[in-house]
């Protein structure tokens, strides 16, 4: 693998994000058959990475799409995934971004509140107008609640409390519409499988307040070891504690899944070239040709990755501080890395950068972002084309 990623960077150019194909296949692979309940839908969370390239991949393998945002269902439809195969699970959209999602055909919407579910029912009635719509009659359209029990989602603004089901219910009775799902987001990146097995039974029995419950869909949220060896989450124990209890049910129900960090973040890497390297006592200090900003913002989710050489086999290893090329005093892509000794244009390589690494990249200081190459039964092809400067104007009145 080394061998081929040295000839990718010569060809397309650094920095270069790769993805390997073939490990995002035996990912999904491998979490698909973690949960053998028979009603499962397996929707991959977009907002991690929207590449239209991967996003078919995972349309390929049978999954559909979990949508954070209009733009999420853009990309999804754009790379191929049917309406119907698209989820929506976000928050705080205005009149017009709800009737345009609903007007692309997605029909199952997760709401974030009383009052999104207000908004909602005032564009279903515009949607459903005989002026703007063909149609002989309604199309079925599935709505759920995004829960917030903080014994369960924490200190979350993110979510309706089951003191409020009752409203909402009637809220959507209204405009002849029921609420039939739940959807259970346990928070961001979580390994602890327990986080989600413990709550299994309470999440259901809440669910089954709403009179209608037809389907769950739950998570959202789970994460991967971005440190090797550490905690990771247990895709077999949690396939098998949800199928127990959703198989032991007196009524049958559709069960949603949505992966998104756990599923891409190990296929990708960030290859980058030394271009600076100093001293400050035994720690060495290098500089590399790309910058912080094409990584997630570590505020947000968090800030290690695994850094590797692969253009040394030197044994002795250095404190190594990995610094990005800008002046921005936080530019480090890694901290007291453990490296050997290294020259300009040696090959760093960051790992595990598949999850909000393009997707939360950015023009910070201005840099164009990198390219992007996927790697697929041996061979490789440009899925994004690097930025120049030219796209800094964009959008620009001069």
């Amino acid at each position: 693998m080394q061998s081929i990623m040295k000839e990718v960077l010569d060809i397309y150019g650094s920095p270069l994000y790769i993805y390997d194909g073939d490990k995002l296949r035996q990912t999904i692979k491998y979490i698909s058959t973690s949960v053998m309940y028979g009603k499962t839908q397996f929707r991959f969370a977009s907002v991690t990475n929207g590449n239209l390239s991967l996003l078919k991949i995972f349309k390929d393998c049978g999954w559909g799409l979990h949508a954070n945002t209009p733009g999420d269902a853009y990309l999804g439809l754009q790379a191929g995934f049917s309406p119907e195969k698209i989820v929506y699970s976000g928050s705080n959209l205005n009149c017009d971004e709800m009737l345009e999602v609903l007007e692309w055909g997605v029909r199952t919407f997760n709401l974030d509140s009383v009052s999104q579910l207000e908004v909602f029912c005032r564009v279903y009635g515009l949607w459903n107008e005989p002026q703007r719509t063909q149609r002989t009659q309604r199309e079925e359209v599935k709505l759920g609640l995004r829960l917030n029990f903080p014994e369960l989602t924490g200190d979350s603004r993110i979510g309706v409390h089951p003191l409020e089901f009752g409203k909402a219910c009637a809220r959507a009775l209204d405009v002849g519409l029921k609420i039939s799902g739940l959807h259970f987001y346990r928070g961001s990146g979580t390994n602890a499988t327990s986080a989600f097995t413990q709550a299994i039974d309470t999440v259901i029995d809440i669910a089954r307040v709403l009179p209608d419950f037809s389907y769950l869909d739950f998570g959202g949220g789970f994460g991967y070891p971005y440190r090797h060896g550490g905690a990771a989450f247990d895709w077999e124990l949690f396939g098998a504690e949800l199928t127990r209890y959703l198989e032991n049910l007196d009524i049958s129900i559709e069960l949603v899944i949505e992966p998104g960090r756990a599923a891409i973040a190990g296929c990708a890497t960030l290859l980058a070239k030394v271009v600076s390297v100093k001293w400050q006592s035994d720690k060495q200090i290098i500089g590399v040709d790309t910058t912080v900003a094409n990584l997630s913002v570590p505020s947000v989710h968090g800030g290690y990755r695994e850094i590797v050489c692969l253009s040394s086999t030197s044994s002795n290893l250095f404190q190594t501080d990995v610094c990005g090329n800008t002046t921005y005093s936080r530019d480090y892509l890694g901290k007291n890395c453990l490296l050997p000794a290294l020259q300009i244009n040696d090959i760093i390589a960051i790992l595990d950068v598949g999850a909000y690494g393009y997707a939360m990249s950015s023009h910070f200081l201005h840099r164009p972002r990198p390219a992007e190459v996927l790697l697929e039964n041996g061979n490789h092809r440009l899925i994004r084309k690097r930025e120049d400067y030219s796209v800094l104007l964009g959008n620009q009145i001069i």
